[in-house]
């Protein structure tokens, strides 16, 4: 296992450098040093089987991990049983999408509270999420890992409390961290090495040192409001809105862990993934 560091999607300077084409992504994140990437089905998983499968195999061969994002109108704490099922169906089409491209996570948004208490919600959330495990193990799909993500809307269930909740429903899930979304949720309360301290102590206490080393992570500056939450991502030149990227990566160098690290900034997100790397091997 190691630290791992990718973009989320394909940066503006995908295009601008002359690619075009899906399959040039492993030679692209290999002048950058990267290697991760997660592929975004944010708005439905449509991928050509033949295509991904090359990707895969693509980049297998210069060491790039992949993962995937499942699509953002998953709500597991739906009312409605109806979307709570199909929730279910929509994480099994982004674990066989997962499965043929050699992507062994999957994040998952894990819905809004709405007008029930939170704790209502996360019991629905929690069964949903069973039901999806239960799936993927019934189609030989059980090593794709779940990801719960934490969310940066306020009204959004995900808060780190909940994701670590969510993360008990099977020991192989583990949380996607996004520190970004916990700052905007709580209105620029990451400010330094301590308040990351405090959140990887939560991870070890709820998930066990091994689980929590290996957590999956968002990570970008986040603008947002109050008492809202998440408005809009930024990319690392921003100086207004946090989190600064240093004091994590220096408690992630010295505690030894090996997350991956996946960049979400807006249309820099593979110069800032290649910019956290950098620092992270600085340390070393």
């Amino acid at each position: 296992m190691m630290t791992r560091f990718g973009p989320a999607g394909t940066a503006d300077s995908f295009k601008a450098m002359g690619y075009k084409d899906t399959l040039q992504l492993p030679e692209y994140l290999e002048k950058f040093q990267l290697n991760a990437f997660e592929y975004q089905c944010g708005r439905g998983v449509r991928v050509n089987a033949e295509k991904v499968t090359k990707l895969g195999i693509l980049c297998k061969e210069r060491d790039i991990q992949l993962s995937l994002h499942a699509p953002y109108y998953i709500s597991l704490s739906s009312v409605d049983p109806e979307k709570r099922d199909n929730s279910v169906e929509y994480i099994l089409q982004s674990a066989r999408a997962a499965k043929l491209m050699g992507a062994d996570r999957i994040v998952v948004h894990s819905g809004s509270a709405g007008k029930m208490a939170r704790e209502e919600a996360l019991e629905l959330a929690k069964e949903t999420l069973k039901k999806a495990q239960d799936a993927l193990d019934a189609e030989g799909l059980g090593e794709v890992i779940i990801c719960p993500e934490t969310m940066g809307k306020v009204n959004q269930l995900g808060d780190l409390n909940e994701v670590m909740a969510l993360c008990q429903v099977d020991e192989r899930m583990l949380p996607t961290v996004d520190f970004g979304h916990l700052n905007a949720r709580t209105f620029g309360t990451i400010k330094g090495k301590a308040d990351y301290e405090a959140i990887l102590d939560t991870l070890e206490d709820k998930l066990g040192a091994d689980r929590a080393s290996r957590f999956h992570s968002h990570f970008s500056k986040i603008m947002y409001t109050v008492p809202g939450g998440e408005k809009m991502h930024l990319t690392f030149e921003d100086e207004e809105y946090g989190p600064q990227f240093e004091p994590l990566m220096e408690l992630i160098a010295k505690k030894g862990w090996t997350p991956r690290f996946i960049c979400e900034s807006a249309g820099t997100q593979t110069e800032d993934a290649a910019r956290m790397m950098e620092y992270y091997r600085s340390l070393g």
